[in-house]
């Protein structure tokens, strides 16, 4: 199987949460993240292509960053998801975090 990434991911462990349309907020974690999406670590992962909600805090954010992706993998432990458009200060302050956090070798 051939690598499909466009951006390293990095080892960063997040809280963060994901919901399904008007379904129930599910609490979760990150396990690796990138610039373009995240692997959350849930028993409860959302169907393969499906939009969900992406609620975080990310530092340098003082408001819960919500952002829309969708699901683009899936593993026993979780799914990966790509994030859609995000705001510019979102953005930001991501790829601060992402700067000092190891690379993942997953």
């Amino acid at each position: 199987m051939s690598e499909k990434r466009r951006h390293p991911r990095r080892v960063v462990r997040l809280a963060v949460a994901f919901q399904v349309g008007d379904g129930p907020r599910i609490d979760a974690f990150s396990r690796d993240l990138s610039i373009g999406g995240m692997f959350i670590v849930t028993d409860k992962p959302a169907p393969f292509n499906a939009t969900v909600n992406l609620y975080m805090q990310l530092p340098g954010v003082k408001h819960e960053v919500t952002v829309k992706a969708t699901v683009r993998w899936m593993e026993p432990d979780g799914m990966g998801v790509q994030f859609g458009l995000m705001g510019a200060r979102e953005t930001h302050a991501l790829t601060q975090l992402l700067t000092g956090a190891p690379l993942s070798i997953r």
